[in-house]
């Protein structure tokens, strides 16, 4: 039986939910999903200037858990720049208490767990929906409906039809 994982102090919502490359329709773009916790960690981490003991007492985890969340959303970020992928922000489990020690509670499904897609460990996959595509998935032409099995690493918006040459795009 897995353990359950433990809920995170978040003291940190941000405005802007979503960033994405310059210049390429959503509709063409792979994601990347960063918790609100992994992404807490960052700011924690690099904003605040805080130790990792230091940050992990204000989650309320133990060290080695900050640790392993800090490696896993500076992994993610650094391969969204890097490949040119959308990242968004959104679930995880935290809660946001207020001064009182109330507040509303964030438990969102366990998204962007495990690998560069966000799949795994019942993950709902990169965009965490019914349209993720996770670790498979393949590269549709919009155009002549050609498709092909996807790479790992290479956007399907970096890839042409070798039936039309139109720009790929992720199924």
């Amino acid at each position: 039986m897995a353990r359950p994982r433990k809920i995170k102090i978040i003291n940190f919502e941000p405005d802007v939910k979503y960033f994405k490359p310059r210049a390429v329709p959503v509709n063409q773009l792979e994601e990347v999903i960063i918790t609100i916790d992994e992404l807490e960690t960052l700011r924690l981490s690099n904003m605040e200037r805080l130790s990792q003991a230091d940050a992990a007492k204000k989650m309320d985890v133990h060290q080695s858990t900050f640790h392993r969340t800090l490696d896993r959303a500076r992994q993610k970020v650094t391969d969204a720049l890097v490949n040119g992928i959308a990242i968004r922000i959104q679930g995880g489990e935290y809660k946001m208490p207020r001064g009182d020690g109330t507040g509303p509670t964030g438990q969102g499904p366990i998204l962007g767990r495990g690998g560069r897609h966000g799949a795994g460990q019942g993950g709902l996959g990169r965009m965490g929906g019914p349209l993720a595509a996770g670790v498979g998935g393949t590269c549709v032409c919009p155009s002549c409906g050609h498709e092909t099995t996807h790479i790992r690493g290479q956007p399907c918006n970096k890839r042409k039809c070798p039936k039309c040459g139109n720009v790929m795009t992720r199924n």
